[in-house]
């Protein structure tokens, strides 16, 4: 399958998984220089990043302004879920 293995390649990665774990936070509105910060990466690099996640259909963004929210879709919250899952398997492993 062409393509799959950049998908998957690019969640078994710390922050874009972290990226989407921390979009399950609702009491927060995420614009992207924000989720760089606490992703601790560069704004280009998140901004690369969002932009991954919209062509896969797990996040929305809206530009207000200057700023460019980003929200989860259905998908994007089922993912970020499983995600959740997962770090917490790994974290008991050690």
């Amino acid at each position: 399958m062409a393509g799959t293995s950049d998908t998957v390649g690019l969640f078994l990665k710390v922050k874009p998984a972290k990226a989407i774990i921390l979009l399950r936070d609702r009491r927060r509105n995420w614009y992207v220089s924000a989720l760089a910060k606490e992703v601790d990466t560069t704004y280009p690099h998140m901004v690369k990043l969002v932009r991954r996640f919209e062509e896969l259909g797990i996040v929305t963004t809206q530009k207000e302004g200057r700023t460019r929210y980003v929200n989860l879709t259905d998908l994007g919250d089922e993912l970020a879920h499983d995600l959740e899952g997962l770090y917490r398997h790994l974290e008991r492993l050690g």
